[in-house]
């Protein structure tokens, strides 16, 4: 079956094109992207005063499935993901049993594929069983279609284990993505260490505790040549450390979610455990940081650390309450009113580092919206408010801080592989 989706502005990062075209649609694959096409047979979808972007690529999601189904299933995880606008993620190995093997890898996939709704990618761990002790068995993860490794929610704390598995990546091309946060610095401590940590009487995680694993991990990717990606970074000062790392020509990329360019700790002030999450709610002054490091490139991708909880999980004391938000469905949004709308990043900037950034880490052929490239497509209003509600997420979850929101930045439909799989109605 033809789609030709027709008047929309299209905004593709990876040919650097911001301009009203047409994209015909043929058996999945792009056929031709230009003005003015014309075919008798195709489905016609006008995207007048919208944009036509890249399917979205999410290098960190937790889909809990294994163990953790009450809270997520891929099923579900997939389905706030195309509302979202994401075609393409990656899922973390923190599941029960944790992807440190072939068959696991396999599971994913398979699981990906019965459910059909977009592209589902497994990120293997870096060590058996993610207890940072030894190895996994890298090349079969590789083999088996792991698009990484990370042992993320842990931080694989022996440096001598993280060099030999960045050589190992070296061998397969692959990433090695590290959760920064040294846990003898870190110890059971729930926010960030400043003024509203001391206010609330909760105890603080220093800065240092990224930025010491941040600086360790680039020297040993510096002796390695290894592939290095920082998760979640969330401190000023891990940032410069990476801006430094760059200009040194070392290996090394990294993320940033949403909420710690949209949300800081002064956001704790009534316990709400939807504020709960790790890396903590960091300092105003970390958060602009974090949008500086976008702009100037130093950040290369936006991810959204997707991390469903049910009630029981959330809905408890702070300091019983688990870490982590949902933030599939919400990206966009916050993207457009956090840092397109203000004029932090230009339209094309921001859906770079959710297209063709992502896909050259993780080593896809996606995030394009180039000709005979699968047809994976967003159209959304930048212009048209999205109230955020419990209603609002596909998710199996609802712990959102951003609940009763209204942001700019809607959805409108997404396309995997040319077969429309989200609309908004």
């Amino acid at each position: 079956m033809k789609l030709l989706i027709k008047n929309g502005t299209i905004v593709d990062p990876s040919n650097k094109k911001e301009e009203k075209a047409d994209i015909l649609v043929n058996n999945g694959k792009i056929e031709k992207v230009g003005k003015s096409i014309t075919d008798k047979d195709a489905e016609v979808v006008d995207a007048s005063g919208m944009l036509v972007l890249p399917g979205f690529i999410d290098m960190h999601v937790h889909f809990r499935e294994p163990g953790f189904e009450y809270k997520e299933t891929i099923e579900t995880g997939s389905r706030a993901a195309a509302k979202g606008g994401f075609t393409t993620v990656a899922c973390m190995p923190n599941t029960d049993p944790p992807i440190d093997n072939q068959a696991m890898v396999e599971f994913i996939n398979m699981k990906s594929k019965q459910v059909g709704l977009i592209d589902v990618k497994a990120i293997g761990t870096i060590t058996k069983g993610r207890a940072g002790l030894e190895l996994a068995p890298i090349g079969e993860l590789y083999k088996a279609g792991a698009v990484a490794i990370s042992d993320d929610g842990s931080t694989v704390m022996n440096a001598e284990i993280v060099r030999r598995a960045l050589q190992y990546c070296k061998m397969f091309g692959m990433a090695l993505i590290e959760h920064c946060e040294d846990v003898n610095l870190a110890g059971d401590n729930t926010v960030n260490e400043g003024y509203y940590g001391t206010m609330l009487g909760l105890k603080g995680i220093p800065a240092s505790a990224e930025e010491s694993i941040v600086a360790r991990d680039i020297m040993i990717a510096k002796d390695t040549g290894g592939k290095l990606h920082l998760a979640h970074l969330s401190t000023a000062g891990a940032v410069e450390i990476l801006r430094w790392a760059k200009k040194q020509g070392i290996n090394v990329t990294a993320e940033v979610a949403p909420h710690h360019f949209s949300l800081d700790d002064s956001n704790l002030v009534n316990y709400d455990t939807n504020y709960k999450m790790n890396p903590p709610l960091r300092s105003k002054d970390d958060v602009e940081a974090m949008k500086k490091g976008l702009k100037d490139g130093t950040i290369d991708v936006i991810a959204t650390d997707h991390a469903p909880h049910a009630e029981l999980d959330k809905h408890v004391e702070w300091n019983l309450a688990a870490y982590g938000i949902i933030g599939l469905e919400t990206a966009f949004p916050l993207i457009i009113t956090e840092l397109v709308a203000p004029g932090v990043l230009t339209i094309s900037e921001a859906v770079q580092k959710i297209t063709i950034n992502p896909a050259k880490i993780l080593n896809l052929n996606k995030g394009t919206l180039s000709e005979g490239a699968e047809a994976d497509i967003v159209i959304a209003d930048i212009n048209k408010e999205v109230n955020i509600t419990e209603e609002f997420f596909g998710s199996r979850s609802s712990n959102s801080p951003f609940i009763g929101k209204k942001l700019k930045g809607s959805i409108e439909k997404v396309y995997k592989a040319g077969k429309l799989v989200y609309e908004n109605k």
